[in-house]
């Protein structure tokens, strides 16, 4: 079932997700509806808050990267071939240079700014059968899991822009607050929450 993308400005996008058990409820179904919605925004990752839930699990599928032509043969089917679900993850080690990347969200459309990140990172998670896992992982795919893990921590990619930027976007922020934009998926807006 396709849910709808909770926009900027919801409470649930800061809240710090909370730790889920094995027996949590439906958990299999919220893991497939969660793909489901984010295969149907077009995204790369989608976080339980994005969806309303304040739990730590984000899911990833890197494959539309992997038509990019500027990568290697080998980045490429890298990025074709990585689809997980991270279940109470845990970052455990960041290192090498921190690098730029124009990054987007789908709980806040039409925003991309350029976001520095860590080259590689350790994560300690469970997978959807709750088996538990300690990966190394760096260039884009470490970027695509930094950004989603962010969002189990209560953390947006905007919190991460000079100042400046943040002005400069303040407007199109206040749009989708207000329900004002228009994305071509299913959104759940701040300002309509009450109607």
């Amino acid at each position: 079932m396709i849910l709808p993308i909770v926009g900027y400005g919801d409470a649930v996008l800061r809240k710090k997700g909370v730790e889920i058990p094995q027996e949590y409820p439906a958990l299999k179904q919220i893991i497939a509806d969660m793909y489901e919605t984010m295969y149907n925004a077009y995204g790369v990752g989608l976080a339980a808050p994005q969806v309303g839930l304040a739990i730590r699990l984000f899911v990833i599928d890197t494959r539309p990267f992997s038509e990019d032509d500027d990568l290697s043969k080998e980045e490429q089917e890298q990025l074709a071939g990585f689809k997980k679900t991270f279940i109470n993850a845990t970052i455990v080690k960041e290192e090498g240079e921190e690098w730029c990347f124009n990054e987007g969200c789908l709980s806040i459309p039409e925003v991309r700014e350029d976001v520095y990140r860590h080259e590689k990172i350790t994560i300690e998670y469970f997978d959807e059968d709750f088996n538990k896992h300690t990966d190394v992982y760096d260039g884009l795919i470490a970027r695509v899991i930094q950004h989603e893990y962010d969002h189990i921590e209560g953390i947006l990619f905007t919190d991460k822009i000079s100042s400046l930027k943040k002005r400069l976007i303040q407007k199109k922020l206040q749009n989708i607050m207000e329900g004002k934009t228009r994305p071509d998926y299913k959104m759940k807006f701040v300002a309509k929450k009450g109607r």
